[in-house]
């Protein structure tokens, strides 16, 4: 093979991935709203490690009786798995993007999908915990009531306080899930947005 037939090869190589000079800084520019999203994830990281500690000292304040410690440990245990779990994966997401080099389209891209994914996460992460939060706090409720109001619901369960009781779960379910989509753009989705504006621009090119 002399020199034209290796110039020839290297002219009909494809040249999708090859970033351009000019395409280059556009690419770069989406690491502002990465930073932010970056910064963000960190704090909140840390706030949620302490949320949980703090959690745990809730029966000292309200002062539970034996079988109620037992009980709220036992919930606490799952909670405490639960957020261990989802927030091993988020650490593992901000290292990530950490150790990620916006140079290329698919790099950019790759990015994107990673965060709208963690973004789902983060929102599951939110209702795996919704019924423990629920369950806490009604029997909180449940010993607080019945150190004030003297007999309260020995006499049973009424039909109206199995009412009350089956809205507040559905209204903090339904809250829940309207806080965690507000949350979640507010601190994630619009610097996704952001990206994926990059990402239509240079697909316009």
């Amino acid at each position: 093979m002399d020199f034209n037939d290796i110039q020839n090869a290297w002219n009909n190589e494809k040249t999708e991935n090859v970033v351009l000079p000019d395409n280059l800084e556009k690419i770069q520019s989406a690491n502002t709203p990465l930073d932010k999203i970056k910064k963000n994830l960190k704090k909140e990281f840390f706030h949620q490690v302490i949320s949980i500690v703090l959690i745990g000292f809730i029966p000292l304040v309200h002062e539970l009786p034996e079988q109620g410690l037992m009980l709220f440990y036992l919930l606490f245990s799952f909670f405490v798995a639960i957020c261990v779990y989802y927030l091993t994966k988020l650490y593992f997401f901000y290292k990530r993007l950490g150790a990620i080099t916006l140079k290329t389209k698919d790099s950019l891209y790759e990015t994107y999908f990673d965060i709208r994914l963690n973004m789902e996460l983060y929102k599951t992460f939110g209702f795996a915990l919704t019924p423990f939060m629920i369950m806490a706090t009604i029997g909180l409720l449940y010993n607080d009531l019945s150190k004030k109001i003297p007999g309260f619901l020995t006499t049973g369960v009424t039909n109206y306080q199995l009412g009350v009781l089956f809205g507040i779960v559905v209204f903090s379910m339904l809250f829940m899930g309207v806080a965690l989509e507000w949350w979640v753009h507010k601190f994630y989705g619009k610097y996704a947005k952001e990206i994926k504006k990059v990402i239509d621009e240079l697909n316009e090119e």
